[in-house]
């Protein structure tokens, strides 16, 4: 099988922010009194998915409205660690350059946080102009708006694109799109246990190493690059 369109998600595939991310959020609901929330737990809940719609599981699960500066301490935390942090994930530029064929990013991220780690990550020049984000449709993952988004705007049918996602939301999303869909799991403290829940919401394969990429698309039909 071949196909005409690759698509990327961004945030723990080509880069390592939702580590970052989790650290910084994990640490802004044990300052709520969520103790019991542990990693596991945040990256079930939270990761994969608009950070809108994470902050809205967390308030339900404080029980009362979040302090007005919850959001904003986060991402004014987050931001000191970005320019010094944020790298693309080892093997990413050199695999996806030597892929033949389109491609792009379609991520939860809103579209400016977005373009900039991938800037800071040395990755923007791969994809652009072609960077979609949840926040240019109505819905984000696990729906499949952005992934259907993406294949529109690339003139490329849902059923010739392939999906590399992180996150159970990401799959089901990119499933939803009448997608094919490999696993990564790269940044996953437990890559085991991720890989098995990838598998189950509907990855056909999952990769632990993004060096393994080229051949894994070389499997499926997508030439490399003379």
């Amino acid at each position: 099988m071949g196909f005409e369109l690759i698509i990327y998600d961004c945030d723990g595939t080509l880069i390592d922010t939702e580590t970052l991310y989790g650290e910084v959020s994990l640490a802004a609901c044990h300052a709520l009194g969520l103790m019991e929330w542990t990693l596991d737990h945040y990256v079930d809940q939270i990761v994969g998915i608009p950070w809108s719609d994470g902050v809205k599981i967390i308030e339900a699960a404080h029980g009362r409205p979040l302090p007005a500066d919850f959001e904003t301490k986060i991402e004014e935390a987050v931001a000191l660690r970005l320019e010094n942090e944020v790298r693309a994930l080892p093997g990413v530029r050199e695999a996806v350059g030597a892929i033949a064929g389109l491609r792009c990013v379609a991520s939860s991220t809103s579209l400016a946080p977005l373009r900039r780690n991938l800037g800071i990550a040395g990755l923007v020049d791969l994809f652009d102009p072609h960077i979609f984000s949840a926040s240019q449709v109505a819905r984000g993952k696990p729906h499949p708006d952005v992934f259907l988004f993406a294949s529109d705007q690339m003139g490329a049918a849902p059923r010739n694109c392939l999906v590399i996602e992180d996150s159970v939301p990401g799959v089901l999303a990119a499933r939803a799109a009448g997608m094919t869909v490999i696993g990564f799991t790269g940044v996953s403290h437990d890559k085991q246990r991720s890989a098995a829940r990838l598998s189950e919401a509907g990855a056909v394969q999952v990769i632990d190493d993004f060096r393994l990429w080229p051949d894994v698309v070389a499997g499926l039909g997508v030439p490399a690059l003379a």
